[in-house]
């Protein structure tokens, strides 16, 4: 696989990824995930005009899994990172990762930090074999505190998620 920037005309195939990495979710008793909606093409295309959205591709160009970052206080914050379960366990998460990894410390970012659920094997546990640690809510910068209010908001916090950091 390899890893690219996102094209525009891709922005739907990410949304088909992400609303297939969702399903998961309704086997772990997390319904509200699983039909939650992808990024709209208009908020992927703002990640994609700012250079901050990857795909991995299989030989044939065709994205498998993509990543979309933001940047918050002097890190590249993971918005959203998702493999199609067709092409899951093949490394591809954390391939992207280790290029916004990459990217970062070429941009002079001191870190990469995310949000995720805590008790989804694939989330927090996963992360943290990435190389992310959990951060105290004292430890939260003013950005990421605006993120987890508007996930607190949005209802993500009906289960305990957490903010990790990787330094870089």
């Amino acid at each position: 696989m390899a890893i690219r920037t996102a094209r525009l005309d891709e922005l739907p195939r990410l949304q088909d990824i992400e609303r297939a990495a969702g399903l998961c979710f309704r086997d772990i008793g997390m319904p509200e995930i699983a039909d939650d909606e992808p990024p709209t093409l208009d908020e992927l295309a703002a990640f994609q005009r700012a250079g901050l959205a990857w795909v991995s591709v299989d030989g044939a160009g065709t994205p498998g899994a993509y990543l979309i970052a933001g940047r918050v206080d002097g890190t590249l914050h993971v918005e959203q990172v998702s493999v199609h379960p067709d092409r899951a366990r093949r490394g591809l998460g954390r391939g992207l990762l280790e290029h916004l990894a990459g990217f970062a410390g070429r941009e002079g970012a001191s870190a990469l930090t995310l949000t995720t659920f805590t008790e989804v094997p694939w989330n927090a546990p996963y992360y943290a074999r990435c190389g992310f640690r959990p951060l105290e809510d004292a430890a939260l910068s003013p950005g990421l505190r605006e993120i987890r209010a508007r996930e607190a908001a949005h209802g993500l916090d009906r289960w305990p998620r957490v903010c990790m950091r990787r330094d870089l």
